[in-house]
């Protein structure tokens, strides 16, 4: 097993605290060692997708060295913020009043640390001790992690956001997130394991390693993900949008159209990066909650979708799903998977799938996908033979003209 051993800081100059100093430099020496760790893959899935991250858990448990970790990692700078000591304007920005307010009005300065981030164009920005912060904070933050904009910068796309919280209860004058800010993160729980920390005390933590985005693997990721997701919202659209009725749920995740698109992310980054289960499942759970989270995880279980692209360069040589909520994820599927590599060719065989839901006696399966399939059609391509069995459907959508 590999190990990595971090030097400690150099010797410090000698007087009545050398001796302390170089004790104290001993203690800092430490090795590591590969490791996995689900809570730490589920949080660099989640940075991996751009979508903003909670962490939640008990003071000194450890939440700022996992991120610090993660950071090294990704070769990211790490760029922490107190949210709770922090008043609405750090985040609106102050106002910088020129020479002529009335012709070139008046632009509100960001933070250095924003000006940091956008010169570096990319990084970590961690907001610690958000549930600290007051409501009034937590208002102004709502901009920076929807619009990446403080004061008037814009921070750049490639910038990750975390933020970690404590608990209400054990939280110093703690508050509840308000509904708006909570539905803007992955919510993640973090927690200890005692072994990890024993170990660590004799002088070797984990390294765990980071998932890695597989390029090749990234189209075929993404229309698995669509149709997954859309399949299951289909089957159950009332798990759509739900807001919890107590103070504390809607201060965590739960289920709406904005967290639906960040478990579409995690999900399709999960598909790319071939991430483990467990922290797959620790991710869509902590995008649309635990109730929707864990429908979404069976129905993932018994879904097992054919690679698209592989069946589209083959569309003969595949059978159709037998269940119904099955044909219509791989039938959305295949439609996005076209869409991501539009050519005739991809075009055509996707008619071809769709064909075999006629075929099978169930065109109101693959009624939607034919809608959005014609709607890519190019003028000078012809109209396929597969296309006869939803001639009467696309006339009526308008996808097809009357006459076509």
């Amino acid at each position: 097993m590999s190990t990595t051993t971090r030097s400690a800081s150099p010797a410090s100059p000698s007087g009545p605290l050398s001796g302390a100093d170089e004790l104290n430099r001993r203690l800092g020496g430490i090795r590591t060692e590969p490791a996995e760790s689900p809570q730490l893959e589920a949080l660099a899935l989640a940075v991996s997708a751009n979508q903003p991250v909670l962490l939640w858990g008990e003071p000194g448990i450890g939440k700022s060295a996992g991120l610090g970790q993660l950071a090294a990692g990704l070769g990211l700078e790490l760029e922490t913020v107190i949210a709770s000591v922090h008043e609405p304007s750090d985040f609106a920005g102050l106002p910088v009043v020129g020479e002529d307010p009335a012709a070139t009005g008046v632009p509100m300065a960001p933070p250095d640390w924003a000006v940091r981030l956008a010169r570096a164009g990319q990084g970590l920005l961690f907001f610690d001790e958000l549930s600290s912060a007051p409501p009034a904070v937590q208002a102004a933050l709502l901009r920076v992690v929807l619009e990446r904009q403080v004061g008037s910068l814009r921070l750049p796309s490639s910038v990750r956001i975390v933020a970690a919280a404590n608990p209400p209860s054990s939280a110093a004058d703690g508050w509840h997130l308000s509904p708006p800010l909570a539905n803007r993160f992955v919510h993640l729980r973090w927690t200890h394991d005692p072994r990890t920390v024993a170990r660590g005390m004799a002088g070797t933590w984990p390294e765990p390693s980071v998932p890695v985005v597989d390029p090749g693997r990234v189209p075929g990721a993404a229309a698995r993900a669509r149709g997954a997701i859309s399949g299951f919202l289909t089957a159950r659209p009332g798990l759509v949008h739900h807001l919890p009725a107590d103070a504390e749920n809607r201060g965590r995740a739960w289920p709406s159209p904005r967290t639906w698109d960040m478990a579409l992310r995690l999900l399709a980054t999960g598909y790319a990066t071939k991430a483990g289960r467990e922290a797959v499942a620790a991710a869509l759970t902590g995008a649309v909650g635990d109730g929707a989270g864990l429908e979404l995880l069976s129905y993932l279980e018994h879904l097992d979708l054919p690679d698209p692209d592989r069946v589209l360069a083959d569309p003969d040589a595949f059978a159709l799903p037998e269940r119904g909520d099955r044909q219509l994820a791989f039938l959305i599927a295949v439609v996005s998977a076209v869409r991501d590599g539009l050519t005739r060719e991809r075009w055509e065989a996707g008619w071809a799938v769709l064909a075999k839901a006629v075929d099978a006696g169930v065109p109101d399966v693959a009624a939607r996908a034919a809608v959005d399939l014609a709607a890519m059609r190019s003028p000078n391509w012809p109209v396929p033979a597969g296309i006869d069995g939803f001639l009467d459907l696309l006339r009526q959508s308008g996808a097809l003209p009357s006459g076509g």
